[in-house]
């Protein structure tokens, strides 16, 4: 299957964090379509060690949002994803963030906005884990926030000729 450079591209490029988001439902389609992306990320050994969780419940977007320390935002989106690896998994990490990528470029491709929000490392983790009520042998890697946003405003990137360099990196 080919889409076209232009469109792909387009999904990549414009893609950026939204923490606002209006209160309008997420359709089921796009929700099923966006963790199908997520579940074809590359993984290492084809082992797929992740576990993808969908929170719609006020009352539980509002529990995670009071756990996650940079995510209160999260009780004002529509729909909130928890990514979890299995911790016995060699590269959970590397498989569950290219997964979480892709779930978000899949989301962008509908127009629904969404932010990665930390969760490897992060002291809540595990309470996040505990209150979705996920097997100890999984760990959250990241929670993905989304909906349609309310204002899009661009942040600034760094120059391309800044961060790449060719054969061997000589300093600035």
């Amino acid at each position: 299957m080919h889409i076209g450079p232009n469109l792909g591209l387009t999904i990549i490029r414009t893609r950026h964090s939204i923490r606002s988001y209006k209160e309008d439902p997420i359709d089921e389609k796009i929700v099923r379509n966006a963790l199908d992306c997520a579940h074809l990320a590359p993984s290492a050994r084809n082992e797929q060690p992740w576990l993808f969780g969908v929170v719609t419940k006020k009352e539980t977007l509002s529990q995670i949002a009071a756990l996650a320390d940079h995510g209160r935002f999260i009780s004002g989106a529509p729909i909130c994803f928890a990514v979890f690896g299995k911790r016995d998994a060699k590269y959970y990490l590397e498989d569950c963030s290219a997964a979480t990528t892709q779930l978000i470029l899949g989301l962008w491709a509908y127009g629904v906005g969404s932010c990665w929000v930390a969760g490897e490392k992060k002291e809540y983790a595990d309470a996040v884990r505990t209150l979705l009520g996920v097997p100890e042998d999984y760990t959250l890697v990241s929670l993905v926030p989304a909906g349609y946003p309310k204002e899009v405003t661009l942040a600034a990137k760094k120059d391309l000729d800044d961060i790449v360099f060719s054969e061997k990196y000589s300093g600035a």
